[in-house]
C-alpha cells in the first residue's frame, strides 16, 4: 500500500509500506480522509522527539473497516476513531477522563497513523458516524472535537452564559476556527478572532460570521473580553491573551506552538483571571462532535482543502510556508 512516510526533517514521502497487520480487537481501516494537525507539522519540522523519522503520521480519520477481530464490529461500517488508545481502567479512565489517561498511547505517534491508504487501530477506538456523512466532514471530528472539549470546560467557569460574553479567539488555523464557528453555534453574539494570515482572516470572517483583526497591526484592547482562548499556544500568543481578559475572565489554552514561557502572574492574580488548560477529548466528546457535524453546527466546512494523497508532500511544504490558506487541508487516498 502507499503511505505518505515523515522521512527526515522537513520531508515527507510517498512510499510503499507493507499491509498494517491486525490482532485480536482490532479492526484495519479504508482511510478516506485525513487532515493535517498542527502536531504534525511540529513533527514535520523535528521539532517532537516523540515521532521520528521513518513514521506514518495522521490521526485525523474518517474511513471504512476493511476487516475486523472485534465482534462488535463489522466490514463496510463507516467510522472515525479516537488517536488516543486508553487503558480503560486507570483513574482517568474510569472518571471518563480518559484523555488524562495514564497510559495513553497514539496514532500517528507510537503506531503508524492514517497517512496511508489502510491503517490498523483498537476497535475500542472507534466512534460510529452516520453512513450518510461525507468523509471530508467525518474526518474533522477530531481537531472540532478539540473545540468542543475546550469550549465546554470554559463555560464551567464564565460568570454569566456564553451568549452575553464577548470571546477573543487568537489563531484562525484549525482550532481556531473550528472554536468561533461552534461558539456562534453556542449563540455567542461577539466573537472576535485574531490571525496574521489575510487569507485566513477572511475565512473566518466569512465562514463564522465574526470580527476579526490582524494582531501585529492592530493589538487587541485590554482588560475586554471575557473569554480568551489562546488557540496558538507561543510566547507572544500567552501575553495577549492574559492582557487582553478582563477582570473576573477566563483564559482558555489550548495551543502548543512553545513549550514554556512566563506570563503575568500579577494580573492572574489581582484580576482573579482564571487559568485553564485543555488536553484533547474524551470518547463521549467525539461522540458529540459527530452529531454537531452532521447537525451543520460547525457550519458547511466550504473552507476545506481537500488533495490527494499523493499530493502529501507538496502540501506539508504549502503549510510550512505559509502557502496554503485554508485553516485544514484534507488528504484523500484513492486505494
Amino acid at each position: 500500500m502507499k503511505a505518505l512516510v515523515y522521512t527526515q526533517p522537513n520531508e515527507v514521502q510517498l512510499l510503499d509500506r507493507d499491509f498494517p497487520a491486525i490482532e485480536a480487537g482490532e479492526v484495519i481501516l479504508k482511510i478516506d480522509a485525513v487532515g493535517i494537525c498542527g502536531s504534525d507539522m511540529h513533527a514535520f519540522h523535528g521539532h517532537d522527539p516523540r515521532r521520528k523519522p521513518g513514521l506514518v503520521l495522521g490521526h485525523e480519520f474518517a474511513g471504512t473497516i476493511a476487516e475486523s477481530r472485534d465482534p462488535n464490529w463489522k466490514e463496510g461500517e463507516r467510522v472515525t476513531g479516537n488517536p488516543l488508545i486508553t487503558c480503560g481502567i486507570c483513574a482517568y479512565c474510569v472518571q471518563g477522563r480518559d484523555n488524562l489517561c495514564a497510559n495513553r498511547t497514539m496514532v500517528g505517534m507510537t503506531r503508524p497513523g492514517a497517512f496511508a491508504e489502510y491503517m490498523s487501530i483498537p476497535a475500542k477506538s472507534l466512534v460510529a458516524i452516520p453512513q450518510d456523512m461525507p468523509a471530508r466532514i467525518a474526518a474533522v471530528t477530531e481537531p472540532a472535537a478539540t473545540a468542543l472539549h475546550a469550549i465546554n470546560l470554559s463555560m464551567r467557569a464564565l460568570m454569566r452564559p456564553l451568549p452575553e460574553c464577548s470571546v477573543f479567539v487568537i489563531g484562525g488555523g484549525a482550532i481556531g476556527l473550528l472554536s468561533a464557528l461552534l461558539l456562534r453555534a453556542y449563540g455567542c453574539r461577539a466573537v472576535t478572532v485574531a490571525e496574521t494570515n489575510e487569507a485566513r482572516r477572511r475565512s473566518a470572517a466569512q465562514h463564522a460570521s465574526c470580527h476579526t483583526l490582524d494582531p501585529l497591526q492592530d493589538p487587541p484592547p485590554a482588560d475586554h473580553y471575557d473569554l480568551v482562548i489562546d488557540a496558538v499556544g507561543a510566547r507572544a500568543t500567552r501575553v495577549a491573551a492574559l492582557a487582553s481578559v478582563k477582570p473576573g475572565g477566563v483564559m482558555m489554552h489550548i495551543g502548543l506552538q512553545d513549550w514554556a514561557s512566563e506570563i503575568d502572574m500579577r494580573k492572574l492574580t489581582l484580576a482573579e483571571i482564571t487559568l485553564l488548560g485543555t488536553y484533547t477529548y474524551t470518547m463521549a466528546d467525539l461522540r458529540a462532535t459527530v452529531a454537531a457535524l452532521h447537525e451543520g453546527a460547525f457550519g458547511t466546512l466550504a473552507w476545506l482543502d481537500e488533495r490527494p494523497l499523493a499530493d502529501g508532500a507538496q502540501a506539508f511544504a504549502d503549510l510550512h510556508t505559509g502557502k496554503a490558506a485554508s485553516a485544514k487541508v484534507l488528504l484523500i487516498p484513492v486505494a
